[in-house]
């Protein structure tokens, strides 16, 4: 047995935990501090808890709130330029994955010592980068425990940067801030969450004891909230094993990297702007029957923690997961083919060459996925 797992180095759990975020920084150090966040965790007032102790401690902060799902290059310069003007030494990603993904970006380029068009790829990031800490406000990414950074470069491509330097020093997870999350939100980050369980646990590269132990009770905690999330949004109860169960996924998936489902999920993100869970969610069913000849058993495994009670062979009760994740996203309220996103016929084979560009990602797919099988599982998902 030899395999090696990365996580971050503390991960704080409180319920209202946010309100100590500047006392947290100044415990480890900092004295100027780079908030990175989005338009709308700022206007839903989601930082309110943290920032009256940033002006109670005297601690400098400032404020980039411009960050834009699935985050181009140029929004990474800006922010890394924002950090360098403010001379700050503390980075801080408060948000949703786009958020935290240009945080760790920001941290690891904004001491100048390394460009971000050389460090794509695995482990060219070499660091040093500046203290990070990452908050969470959706249930879903998992990258306060993950060393990838995804960046869309072009309008067809995204490239991840991959480094255990991309790690934080402590992420934050409070589940109240995850409380007034929509529910459409809160139903594509929660199915994207089960994506990065399903897919560490059945990747073809990497998979380890301890990313399978993981993957699973992810599924447990997902699986089991993830309707009560959507339509009870103020449980706290179920919100916070949300939180954890997508915490759980990103230690899975940063360890057993993610596959097929992420590939072709990439292009219809980048093409079509569809949020990356939603993306996921579109491609899942699809990519699990493809893989079901080569996969069946770990797919029933999943099965019994997902949907408990699948009967029959592991063929079948794969093929039973299947259906059912299948229909999740309509259950809860979400599109659940790419004609509802904006996408026809006439995108297929532009999606699956666009596809074919994710190497990193489809050298994990436990079944080969050629030009001819992207196009034909796009097809299968219109």
């Amino acid at each position: 047995m030899q395999f090696v797992f990365h996580s971050t180095p503390s991960i704080f759990v409180e319920r209202g935990g946010s309100a100590n975020l500047a006392k947290k920084i100044l415990e480890r150090g900092g004295k100027s501090v780079l908030i990175v966040t989005d338009p709308g965790v700022l206007s839903a007032g989601l930082l309110d808890k943290a920032l009256p102790q940033f002006k109670e401690l005297k601690l400098p902060f400032q404020i980039f709130s411009d960050v834009e799902a699935d985050p181009p290059v140029p929004v990474i310069n800006q922010a890394m330029k924002v950090a360098q003007d403010c001379k700050a030494d503390f980075i801080v990603g408060f948000g949703g994955g786009s958020s935290m993904d240009v945080a760790k970006l920001v941290a690891l380029l904004s001491p100048g010592t390394e460009n971000l068009a050389d460090i794509y790829g695995i482990g060219m990031a070499k660091g040093p980068r500046l203290p990070l800490i990452l908050v969470p406000t959706t249930a879903g990414t998992g990258s306060e425990v993950t060393q990838s950074s995804v960046v869309t470069v072009s309008e067809s491509e995204k490239k991840g940067v991959l480094s255990p330097h991309l790690l934080p020093d402590l992420a934050i997870l409070d589940a109240e801030l995850t409380l007034g999350l929509p529910a459409h939100v809160t139903a594509a980050t929660g199915i994207d969450a089960m994506v990065h369980a399903i897919e560490a646990y059945t990747t073809k590269h990497l998979k380890n004891p301890m990313s399978d132990c993981v993957a699973k009770e992810a599924l447990r905690l997902l699986s089991g909230n993830l309707h009560k999330a959507v339509n009870s949004g103020n449980d706290i109860v179920a919100r916070e094993n949300m939180l954890l169960g997508a915490c759980l996924g990103g230690m899975a998936f940063t360890n057993a990297p993610v596959a097929g489902v992420h590939a072709l999920a990439y292009p219809i993100g980048a093409r079509f702007h569809v949020p990356h869970g939603l993306s996921n969610s579109l491609m899942l069913a699809p990519v699990i029957r493809f893989n079901i000849e080569v996969a069946h058993s770990m797919y029933s495994e999943l099965g019994q923690i997902i949907k408990p009670g699948l009967k029959g062979t592991t063929i079948e009760q794969a093929n039973g997961l299947a259906e059912y994740l299948g229909g999740l996203a309509g259950e809860l309220g979400l599109p659940q083919h790419l004609v509802e996103v904006g996408i026809t016929e006439s995108d297929v084979d532009q999606l699956a060459k666009d596809a074919m560009l994710q190497t990193r990602l489809l050298s994990n797919s436990p079944r080969e996925i050629t030009l001819s099988d992207a196009a034909a599982l796009y097809r299968e998902a219109l």
